[in-house]
């Protein structure tokens, strides 16, 4: 299929983007890297009466060390989060879960911003924003603010962003952990999660000294489990903690049965995986010792 027939704008500045934007009315759509507009384009999903394209719009793609947190432009691309040795050495979750989104092609022009934005529960980078607890900046007529992650998602494809407003910059905390991993089960690789887990630790010498985790698949949108790392720092540091761990973090979610998977596929996966990401994370958090 085609797209209905639409008006283009290019803008150069992130505040001649909004101008367009306040301009169509309410009918106009940001194009980023257009990898999940453009089918609903096609399949006329979506009829916007102008596209608003970004993509000549100079200074936002950029990944940048700010001390305790990376700063990341909405316009870079996944391909650079996969590959920068920055993103590697300081979010390694990210690093390690970029290879995981959709496929080659995709990656290269997929952004984050974009990403973020299409808020797809079942897409690393909404996990990752949750994981972090990343702080995402938006632009829009009415100026400029942040938006936590745990804010940002308000449903299935859904986000918090008014009217107007477009995704400009989003920082990433960095966590002082010395164990991570990332688990991840589709049906072929790229395609989007039928389940996924992500786990950092700090080891103690009897005990976790902290912990995150947050899961994807298994939610209208991504979670992190705040009641699950706290129950994890308080196991002691034994053969069974991979076991318990696993219970804990299958008593956190409630799955929905769905065309790709039951919800009791979907919670089993996910106990399998956080088996799997728990002793990994601890077996790279005893190496660092």
């Amino acid at each position: 299929m085609k797209p209905a027939s639409f008006d283009y704008a290019s803008p150069a500045t992130v505040e001649a983007a909004i101008e367009a934007l306040v301009a169509s009315n309410g009918e106009g759509k940001v194009l980023a890297g257009g990898q999940s507009l453009l089918p609903l384009l096609n399949f006329r999903m979506t009829r916007p009466s102008v596209l608003v394209d970004l993509n000549g719009i100079e200074g936002l793609s950029y990944i940048e060390d700010r001390g305790d947190r990376i700063a990341i432009g909405a316009l870079t691309r996944h391909r650079d989060l996969e590959h920068s040795p920055l993103v590697a050495s300081r979010l390694p979750v990210m690093s390690a879960a970029m290879r995981h989104v959709a496929h080659l092609a995709i990656r290269n022009r997929g952004t984050i911003g974009g990403g973020l934005a299409h808020a797809d529960p079942a897409a690393e980078l909404p996990m990752l924003a949750a994981f972090y607890d990343a702080r995402i900046s938006v632009q829009g007529p009415n100026g400029h603010r942040v938006i936590a992650a745990q804010e940002f998602f308000v449903d299935a494809l859904t986000n918090c962003l008014e009217p107007h407003e477009i995704v400009v910059e989003i920082e990433f905390p960095i966590l002082d952990h010395d164990g991570w991993a990332f688990e991840e089960v589709a049906r072929r690789f790229g395609d989007f999660a039928l389940a996924s887990i992500a786990v950092s630790v700090r080891r103690g010498p009897s005990r976790l000294e902290d912990a995150r985790i947050a899961v994807m698949g298994v939610a209208d949108t991504p979670l992190r489990l705040k009641a699950a790392e706290a129950e994890l720092v308080a196991l002691a540091l034994d053969d069974e903690i991979p076991e318990r761990f696993s219970e804990i973090v299958v008593a956190q979610v409630s799955p929905n049965d769905d065309l790709h998977a039951s919800g009791e596929y979907r919670g089993h996966l996910l106990g399998e995986l956080s088996k799997r990401a728990l002793r990994t994370a601890l077996a790279q958090a005893e190496r660092a010792a």
